[in-house]
C-alpha cells in the first residue's frame, strides 16, 4: 500500500532539494508529484463487470530552455535525479529561440480537502453493495428496461507541484461518483436510454439514499419510447442549465483555449478580443472558484491561482483561457487554466467550469 502523504511528508522536502539543485541549469523546472487511491465498481445488467482499488505514486518533471520545453516521468522517487537531467537535457536538445512565460508570484500553500464522509473508511464490500443495489433498483422498474450500466468510482489525491521560481504548493482532491444508465429499445431496435452522473468533492453520503434519483433514470429511459422523433432543422429551443452548460462548453469553451490559437493567425483574427460575436444578452464564464463542482481548482498545473473570468460579456469577446506560455505570447494576463490529466501528463490549457452567465 503506498505511503499517505501528509502535510509534514518528506517527500515533499525532497522534491523541494530537487529543484534547488537545478534551478539554475534551464530557464524553467517543475516537478509535479501525485499519490492517489481510488475504487472503480461497475455493473453491466446482472454482471459485475469491475471492481478494483488503485493506489499509485508518480511524477512528472517538466524543463524549459530557450522555449523549448520537455517531459520526463517518472515512478521512484530514487530516480528523481537522474529523470531530472533527462529531462534537461532534452530541453536543451529542442530549445532554439526565447523562453517565454508570464511571470507569477511563488506561492506556498496547503488545500486540504474539506471532507463529509470519507469513502476510503468504507469497505470494498459496502460500496458493492450500494451499487448493485441501484442497479438493481433500474433492472426492476419495468419489464422494458433491457440493460444497465451503473458504476461507482472514487478517487483520492495529493498533488505535490515545486518550480524553479520558489512556488510550494499541496493541493488534496477528493472525487466521489455515480453514474446511472437505464436502456430500452424502441421500434426498429432503436436503443433509447435515461441517464444521470452524481457526484462530490467531499462527500461519500452524496451517493447514499438516492433511490428516487436513481428511478428517475428509469423513468426517463422509458419516456424516450413515447418520444416522437423531431425532423432536423434550425429551431428556437428552450435549455435547462445543464445542457447550456454543455452546449456552450463545446460550442464555444474550446476555442477559447489559448493553446490553439497563439500559433494561429485565422484564429485569432476571428477571436480577437473585443469583437462582437453574439447578443448583447450573451455572458460567458469560466470560473475556477466556485465550491463543490468538479473543474474547481485553487491552483492550476502550472501554480496559478484558479479565477472567474468572463470569456464574453454583454455580446462581446473579453478574454481567452491561458497557460503562462500563451498569456505571454498574447500579452495577456495568466488566466490559471493549465490542467493537467494527472502527474503523467503535461498541462495543457483547458477550461475549468464554463458556463452562460445572467446579465451583468
Amino acid at each position: 500500500m503506498a505511503t499517505k502523504l501528509t502535510k509534514n511528508n518528506s517527500l515533499l522536502e525532497q522534491l523541494q532539494n530537487k529543484i534547488y539543485n537545478y534551478r539554475n541549469h534551464v530557464d524553467y523546472l517543475e516537478i509535479r508529484l501525485e499519490q492517489s487511491e481510488s475504487t472503480t465498481i461497475s455493473f453491466y445488467g446482472l454482471q459485475l463487470n469491475t471492481i478494483n482499488s488503485h493506489f499509485s505514486l508518480a511524477g512528472g518533471i517538466r524543463a524549459c530552455h530557450k522555449g523549448g520545453w520537455s517531459f520526463v516521468t517518472f515512478n521512484n522517487i530514487s530516480e528523481l535525479s537522474n529523470r531530472i537531467e533527462e529531462a534537461i537535457s532534452h530541453a536543451y536538445l529542442i530549445g532554439k529561440k526565447t523562453t517565454q512565460l508570464s511571470p507569477i508570484q511563488p506561492i506556498q500553500d496547503y488545500v486540504a480537502v474539506k471532507f463529509g464522509r470519507d469513502p476510503r473508511g468504507i469497505s470494498l464490500e459496502e460500496k458493492r453493495q450500494l451499487i448493485e443495489g441501484y442497479n438493481q433498483l433500474l433492472l426492476d422498474f419495468d419489464p422494458r428496461i433491457k440493460s444497465t450500466n451503473v458504476s461507482y468510482s472514487d478517487r483520492f489525491v495529493i498533488t505535490y507541484f515545486v518550480n524553479s521560481i520558489g512556488s510550494c504548493i499541496a493541493q488534496e482532491r477528493l472525487d466521489v461518483n455515480g453514474k446511472f444508465r437505464a436502456m430500452t429499445c424502441g421500434e426498429g431496435s432503436l436503443v433509447k436510454q435515461g441517464i444521470k452522473s452524481i457526484s462530490s468533492r467531499t462527500n461519500y453520503n452524496t451517493l447514499c439514499n438516492i433511490d428516487k434519483q436513481v428511478i428517475g433514470v428509469a423513468e426517463q429511459a422509458i419516456r424516450q419510447l413515447e418520444a416522437k422523433p423531431i425532423k432536423g432543422g434550425q429551431y428556437t429551443v428552450l435549455l435547462d442549465p445543464h445542457l447550456a452548460g454543455v452546449f456552450i462548453h463545446e460550442a464555444f469553451g474550446h476555442l477559447s483555449e489559448a493553446d490553439s490559437i497563439y500559433e494561429n493567425p485565422q484564429m485569432e483574427e476571428l477571436l480577437k478580443l473585443g469583437k462582437p460575436i453574439g447578443t448583447e444578452k450573451l455572458n460567458v464564464v469560466d470560473d475556477a472558484t466556485i465550491d463543490g463542482l468538479s473543474g474547481s481548482i485553487k491552483y492550476d498545473d502550472e501554480g496559478v491561482p484558479g479565477q472567474r473570468k468572463y470569456l464574453v460579456k454583454n455580446g462581446v469577446l473579453t478574454a481567452h483561457l491561458h497557460n503562462r506560455e500563451t498569456s505571454r505570447k498574447m500579452r495577456e494576463a495568466p488566466t490559471g487554466n493549465a490542467r493537467a490529466i494527472n502527474a503523467m501528463y503535461p498541462p495543457i490549457v483547458r477550461m475549468t467550469n464554463t458556463a452562460i452567465s445572467i446579465a451583468v
